[in-house]
């Protein structure tokens, strides 16, 4: 096998990697092909299912939340995604806040990028602009939030040096270069999206161009990249849950293309979890909707439309406090109190403490479902 680039020594004596320009030459067997075709088709459905959902745009808030913890726990960030949506619906916590803020960038970066991408496509400024949402203020805020790294980084066990790390990404004087080349790249239709964008996550992983943040980031641009090309009208898929419960694999993975020039073993799991993450996302979605529509049915029976309206809130966020239900449905606190004490009486909604200032409430089914592990086959590692 080719390899996807070639080593440089550096004056301290120490070899970087400078992967080759994309896209490299394919080998396209049977089981790749299969492996396209499975992803495709499952990405569809959800595509396709997904323009059908009743407000699809508040169900993607709970989604780009969970992505965020699932993402961040990656790096060690030990937020819940319970703990992000209170802390976004104003509940009070005990917790620290410092992970929250680094999940709580997550989700603005998200966001942010998403908007932008209304207006333009993908770009070097654009995906500078979403280091900046994603740093700033974090652990990584001395790392040069939103600028291209000018000194040397490397991967190893904490506290290991340059000479004993298991991977060296490229100088700094081949960045602007590097990321140039991969920012064109993505601009590319030669190739089927979905290879395109797996192409693109080891790229933009094995440049490194940031000082921190670029597993974060690097997972990200999974998601705008397919908003980008259209293949999903809402971002309900994301990889990080499948990445997080394959973590070796997915290390392994990328490691094979670095060192043997494999890209079939890392496309062929690539896509596996785009297959598998659009069930998952499909199935949680289509179960939050059911569950909401049953709902609804219960609370028809109270005077007036604030509990439905209340109901509507819940899709974005299964949790609640009187004065977020106050601010956005516009009503006095009184009448979001009653709201929210009838959809306690029909058992949606349980408080969340035993406080009587400062309350919160939440409903655990929702939760439940947003919680849940995803499922993996073994053969979808594999």
């Amino acid at each position: 096998m080719t390899l996807p680039g070639r080593k440089l020594r550096t004056s301290s004596g120490y070899y970087t990697f400078l992967p080759d320009p994309l896209p490299p030459e394919l080998k396209w067997t049977p089981d790749l092909v299969r492996s396209l075709s499975n992803a495709d088709r499952a990405i569809g459905k959800l595509a396709g299912e997904g323009r059908r959902l009743p407000n699809p745009h508040v169900l993607m808030r709970p989604f780009i939340a969970r992505e965020a913890v699932l993402s961040s726990r990656i790096e060690g960030t030990q937020a819940t995604l319970g703990e992000l949506l209170a802390a976004d619906a104003g509940a009070v916590l005990k917790k620290s806040p410092a992970d929250l803020r680094e999940v709580g960038n997550y989700v603005a970066a998200l966001e942010s990028g998403i908007r932008r991408l209304e207006e333009e496509h993908l770009s070097l400024d654009l995906i500078l602009d979403l280091h900046h949402h994603l740093m700033t203020g974090v652990r990584g805020n001395t790392a040069r939030p939103g600028i291209i790294r000018n000194t040397q980084n490397w991967i190893g066990l904490p506290g290991s040096t340059v000479f004993e790390a298991s991977y060296i990404p490229p100088p700094p004087e081949k960045l602007l270069e590097l990321m140039s080349d991969l920012v064109a790249f993505m601009t590319q239709k030669s190739l089927p999206p979905l290879v395109s964008i797996a192409l693109v996550h080891y790229q933009f992983e094995a440049i490194h161009p940031f000082l921190d943040g670029n597993g974060r980031l690097g997972r990200l641009l999974i998601t705008l990249f397919l908003v980008d090309r259209a293949i999903l009208p809402t971002p309900l898929l994301y990889l990080s849950a499948f990445f997080e419960a394959s973590r070796g694999e997915y290390y392994r993975c990328l490691r094979a293309v670095t060192e043997e020039g494999n890209w079939n073993r890392w496309l062929q799991y690539f896509l596996g979890g785009i297959a598998l993450q659009s069930d998952d996302a499909l199935n949680r979605a289509c179960r939050i909707v059911d569950l909401l529509d049953q709902w609804r049915v219960q609370a028809a029976e109270f005077p007036g439309s604030t509990p439905i309206s209340l109901l509507n809130l819940l899709a974005g966020n299964p949790f609640v406090t009187i004065p977020g239900v106050s601010e956005k449905l516009g009503i006095a606190r009184s009448t979001a109190n009653r709201a929210i004490e009838y959809l306690v009486k029909l058992r949606v909604l349980e408080q969340t403490d035993r406080r009587k200032r400062n309350r919160s409430w939440v409903a655990p089914a929702l939760l439940r479902i947003l919680e849940e592990p995803a499922r993996l086959s073994r053969s979808s590692i594999e």
